[in-house]
């Protein structure tokens, strides 16, 4: 999964899956957001955009549909928490 780390403004860093085509963008304020949907296109312009919170704001934040978080630890822990208690767990 690509990860693009972002030194100033709100987003510090997004994530993307080309496989689903999702986008989780982490922000400076500790929340995570996803996207489904998105082009790779798309993740590539806002890695390159001067200001990423803006794009975002004008070419994401409406146009493609929200998501889990795939880059969440609390999913992750919640999954594997769900997987042992159904008997997935890997001994």
């Amino acid at each position: 999964m690509p990860t693009k780390m972002f030194t100033g403004g709100r987003i510090k860093k997004a994530d993307y899956d080309p496989a689903s085509r999702q986008l989780d963008l982490h922000w400076d304020n500790q929340s995570v957001l996803a996207y489904k949907h998105v082009p790779e296109e798309v993740y590539r312009r806002l890695c390159a955009a001067p200001n990423p919170a803006t794009f975002w704001e004008d070419r994401i934040a409406d146009e493609y549909p929200k998501g889990t978080p795939k880059t969440s630890g609390a999913a992750s822990d919640a999954a594997k928490k769900l997987s042992d208690l159904l008997g997935g767990g890997e001994e």
